[in-house]
């Protein structure tokens, strides 16, 4: 009998979503360890600076269990890294929950289940990472996914603005936009969608609101 998976997890929180279409909703968090990339405005780095816990999935499922019916994500570091997560995924599906999986644009999408809600963080110029993005990816989003734009600067508005004309953005997937803290305004990234009309949620990370303190388990 072959053993059972396991995943390297940072931590597992039950909180509040803070981004994404379902902010404001409980949800439970498996926080995988490790990443590929390296953005200059990281705010997770500990998931690859850190040795994540070995967990068998049967160990996440039964966590799970004690929150029925509960939104989940699974994020990062770079959650798809891992080949364990694909099983977890499914599992999860299985068993009734609605899941959302956080990923960093680089990795293929094409193993992740139907199901399942990706959000896709297209990297923007400021954040080093941009020319590591696999761009095939935006041919495998499902109406019900999502693409996140994470800006620092008004260069990184107008690559975003250009990347949604060029591929069509808006009739893939819904779009996000999200101020770096300390980079860019909120009240200027505002000021840009509205002008520009662009059809697009802008995005505060409502989890750094209800606990600015705090830097994980939120």
């Amino acid at each position: 009998m072959k053993d059972e998976a396991s995943l390297e997890i940072s931590e597992i929180f039950y909180s509040i979503q803070g981004e994404s279409s379902y902010a404001g909703f409980p949800c439970l968090f498996f926080r995988l360890a490790g990443c590929n990339l390296r953005c200059a405005y990281c705010d997770a780095s500990y998931t690859y600076e850190e040795p994540g816990k070995p967990l068998p999935i049967s160990a996440l499922l039964a966590e799970a269990e004690q929150y029925p019916g509960c939104l989940i994500e699974i994020t990062g570091g770079e959650p798809l890294l891992q080949e364990g997560v694909y099983p977890l995924m499914d599992k999860l599906l299985k068993a009734g929950h609605k899941v959302l999986l956080e990923t960093n644009g680089s990795l293929d999408l094409a193993k992740v289940p139907a199901a399942v809600i990706k959000i896709v963080d297209l990297k923007c110029p400021d954040s080093g990472m941009h020319e590591k993005m696999n761009l095939a990816n935006l041919t495998r989003l499902a109406p019900h996914d999502e693409i996140k734009f994470v800006l620092s600067s008004r260069r990184d508005y107008n690559w975003a603005k250009q990347m949604i004309a060029d591929h069509e953005l808006g009739k893939k997937a819904q779009l996000i936009m999200s101020p770096v803290v300390c980079k860019l305004h909120a009240a200027d990234l505002a000021a840009w969608i509205l002008a520009d009309r662009l059809p697009i949620r802008l995005q505060l990370q409502l989890h750094t609101h209800l606990w600015p303190d705090s830097k994980r388990g939120v």
